[in-house]
């Protein structure tokens, strides 16, 4: 079994297009009506903004783990281009570090792997 879409809820298209390509550094691939398509390496991130449930928008309360090569050199890569980290990069396991940064919904995405 393997994952090739995660789908996120988000407020606003236009303003979380452009922080996920400007400044998470991601592909945009395609984007029609409520939806933006966005090559994530082996899958795809879809932002959807009619995402709903019947209480109302899933935006928010979602994580998103992100491989890096170096996460300290990734997470001021990031820092440079303007996202918000809620916090630095630290060791979560031996040998493993992470580092979490927000898109405009609260979601969280984690930057894992060396330091």
């Amino acid at each position: 079994m393997e994952i090739r879409l995660v789908v996120l809820g988000v407020s606003d298209l236009a303003k979380s297009v452009a922080f996920y390509r400007d400044r998470a550094g991601f592909d945009l691939q395609n984007q029609m009506g409520s939806l933006a398509f966005f090559a994530a390496g082996g899958i795809t991130l879809m932002l959807n903004a009619n995402l709903r449930r019947p209480d109302g928008s899933v935006a928010g309360a979602t994580e998103i783990v992100i491989s890096a090569d170096s996460v300290t050199s990734r997470f001021n890569d990031l820092k440079e281009r303007g996202c918000t980290f809620i916090n630095e990069p630290r060791e979560v396991t031996p040998g493993s570090w992470a580092a979490t940064f927000t898109d405009p919904d609260g979601h969280w995405l984690t930057l894992f792997g060396p330091k």
